[in-house]
């Protein structure tokens, strides 16, 4: 009998187990006249918006959004200005770079940032050429310099698990990894106005070319692994300017499209046989100017969606 009862409870469990869909959100960050911030469902159904400023405070690209663990938003509405605003649109932390840590009068531009684990914020300052460290009242407690030249001036820049930097710059088109102490410990010159950068859980880097409308996987040795260059195979994708990119836990790589008009998903998620399993187009809401996203996992999701139901 308790045997029975076991089989029976096991295959309820089973049963309700298949019942149990993951939810995909995407946090996406549009500009180049739509000038907002969302985060849709997989179909790219706004579940929440948040107009930034745009042109009325001189023209500004979101070039790079995050969704923190507190649940808030981390983005910058212009090129020197990050702000942390929550789900019900509060603005809680805010950091200007022309004003701020030795930068008055200088000119300085940020496409990059991030929020780390203690806390502190880490912003890539373009022009300047500095990767700085800040605590939550702005002081600075950690920089170093990028290498001289183009590379000063960056678009995507995103940590290693091994905490060095992997940093994007357009001109001369190369991919350049700094230590902490901003020592050059690899790089990568891919020629073309290269937009985003990830190291892959297999030690190889994945690039997206910007400009070359490719995205490229290279061995630490520098030798091409994998790519697409143009066109998905076997599909009418065609590929523009390729800037965001995730690795996903099944081995999957998620690709952002920008600027490819209409016809194109501005998002896509590809296999390592190019097949696309996945695609975001939402060309009425984020136009032709989407250069920034972050597809949610699951325990992110349910924490927004926890959240806005807390609001309603």
């Amino acid at each position: 009998m308790k045997k029975t009862n076991l089989l029976i409870a096991a295959f309820i469990f089973s049963l309700s187990s298949l019942t149990v869909q993951a939810e995909r959100l995407v946090l996406v960050g549009a500009s180049y006249g739509k000038n907002i911030l969302a985060i849709c469902d997989a179909e790219g159904n706004p579940i929440w918006q948040h107009k930034t400023a745009g042109p009325k405070r001189g023209h500004t690209g979101h070039h790079d959004v995050h969704l923190l663990a507190n649940g808030n938003i981390l983005f910058h509405d212009t090129w020197t200005t990050l702000k942390e605003i929550t789900l019900d649109q509060k603005v809680v932390w805010e950091y200007d770079c022309a004003k701020s840590n030795g930068n008055q009068g200088k000119r300085v531009d940020v496409h990059a940032f991030a929020r780390m684990p203690n806390g502190n914020t880490v912003i890539v300052e373009s022009g300047v050429g500095r990767i700085i460290e800040v605590d939550n009242s702005g002081k600075l407690v950690h920089q170093f310099p990028l290498k001289k030249g183009g590379t000063q001036s960056t678009r995507w820049v995103r940590q290693t698990p091994k905490g060095n930097w992997l940093v994007c710059s357009e001109n001369p088109g190369v991919v350049t990894e700094y230590d902490r102490q901003g020592n050059v410990v690899w790089d990568y010159l891919i020629k073309t106005r290269v937009y985003g950068a990830i190291r892959l859980k297999s030690g190889n880097t994945l690039i997206a070319s910007g400009s070359g409308n490719s995205i490229v996987e290279v061995t630490p040795d520098k030798k091409v692994a994998w790519e697409v260059k143009g066109q998905v195979p076997g599909t009418d994708i065609k590929l523009k300017w390729m800037t965001c990119l995730q690795e996903q836990e099944n081995g999957n790589y998620i690709v952002g499209n920008c600027h490819a008009g209409p016809d194109n998903p501005q998002i896509f998620e590809i296999t390592k046989d190019k097949k696309v399993v996945w695609e975001f187009n939402e060309f009425e809401l984020v136009g032709n100017g989407l250069a920034c996203w972050q597809v949610l996992n699951d325990e992110q999701s349910a924490m927004v969606r926890k959240k806005l139901a807390a609001l309603k």
